[in-house]
């Protein structure tokens, strides 16, 4: 069997992801807080597309102390890539699961006493003790206990504090850390937010009066960590802000000079001249008012290029701004380059980032597709390599 050419293997369109300037986010964001407070990155969804083992092995390296994931297939992978630092599980944490969890160092949140129940058996039958943290619902609505103020008593579905007592006896289980996740922390309205400190500051309390008395307690999403100094307690948790984007347009990170860490390129790998009324196209969405000159980029929707982006979105190719013309299809996306001359195959375009003067942000593409730039790059399939410098 022969083997191809390297040249026939090179992609057209490719992620690339700057991982000097990743560490210099995470030094950055770290310097914010005070000596001594732990940093626990956010590296879940594969570090919100741009990596997870690369980005949590730089973050390591760069001063973080923990590292966190929803999956627990994402603590394998880095198990197995020999990451050895502490990893909390934000997500659910089954019985089954117990024996890896405690033996590679991988930290359970218990949500509900019903898993705290279940996890403590199932220690218990392995002879182990399991790490966990105690997730505290103070505002959020999606996971942990709740505040006694909001608890429908009648309920079958209370979930209430109260119910954390018990966790104080069960065996195999250590209460290494309680934390809460913020809603609203993102917004200039800081109301919503400091009513969450002040419940989760509360039920601190009561968990210390039940006899729990975490270690390491902590709120700060990126937003808290940049703007509300008092939610910092003894380890920050950020996330988007590492990669060097905001958590929404209400924060300002300009003057911390967090640096955007991904960008996506391709090359041009056909060009046509087309007359006035030629159709772009599936449905023909777009008819040329004039001739012009059509060229032919190698990304699409399989790839995670939003189909939103049809008739709107707009790519960078010899420094200047191209419009995507006809709707967005799986494997392919056209732009109008009849404005910049001399436009051939294998001419280098910016789908996002920076090409000469212009720049294409995740949050330019996100305000065209009525989203969030965290979906503009967690939302990535995969299908493009990824390279790292």
């Amino acid at each position: 069997m022969n083997t191809p050419k390297a040249g026939l293997l090179e992609p057209q369109s490719r992620v690339q992801v700057d991982l000097s300037a990743f560490g210099q986010n995470v030094r950055t964001l770290k310097s914010l807080t005070p000596t001594g407070t732990r940093f626990c990155a956010v590296v879940k969804a594969n570090a919100y597309g741009h990596g997870g083992i690369q980005c949590a092995k730089t973050a390591l390296e760069n001063g973080s102390h923990f590292l966190a994931v929803v999956r627990i297939s994402e603590a394998v992978a880095m198990r197995d890539a020999g990451i050895t630092a502490p990893i909390l599980l934000l997500g659910d944490a089954l019985p089954e699961q117990v024996s890896f969890l405690a033996t590679h160092g991988i930290r359970a949140s218990v949500a509900d006493i019903q898993t705290a129940r279940a996890l403590s058996a199932a220690a218990q039958a392995l002879n182990t003790t399991l790490k966990i943290h105690i997730k505290l619902d103070t505002g959020m609505g999606r996971l942990g206990f709740l505040h006694p103020d909001v608890v429908i008593k009648e309920s079958g579905q209370a979930a209430g504090i109260g119910q954390a007592r018990e966790i104080a006896g069960l065996k195999g289980m250590e209460v290494e850390g309680t934390y809460t996740h913020f809603a609203k922390a993102d917004m200039i309205d800081k109301t919503h937010v400091k009513g969450q400190l002040a419940r989760f500051n509360d039920m601190v309390a009561m968990l210390a009066d039940m006899g729990i008395h975490p270690e390491i307690r902590h709120a700060a999403n990126s937003a808290a960590l940049l703007e509300l100094p008092e939610a910092h307690f003894d380890m920050v948790r950020p996330g988007i802000a590492m990669y060097g984007m905001a958590p929404s347009g209400e924060v300002d990170i300009t003057g911390h000079k967090l640096v955007p860490i991904m960008s996506i390129t391709a090359k041009v790998i056909y060009v046509k001249a087309v007359p006035k009324d030629f159709s772009i196209s599936y449905g023909s969405t777009h008819v040329t008012a004039a001739p012009t000159v059509i060229a032919t980029v190698p990304i699409g929707y399989a790839d995670g290029y939003s189909r939103l982006l049809s008739n709107q979105g707009q790519m960078l190719i010899k420094g200047q701004k191209a419009p995507i013309v006809g709707r967005v299809t799986m494997d392919f996306t056209m732009i109008d380059v009849g404005h910049i001359p001399g436009i051939k195959p294998g001419d280098d375009v910016t789908i996002l980032g920076t090409q000469a003067n212009e720049r294409i942000t995740a949050d330019d593409i996100a305000g065209l597709t009525g989203t969030i730039n965290y979906e503009v790059t967690a939302g990535l399939t995969g299908r493009m390599p990824v390279s790292y410098v």
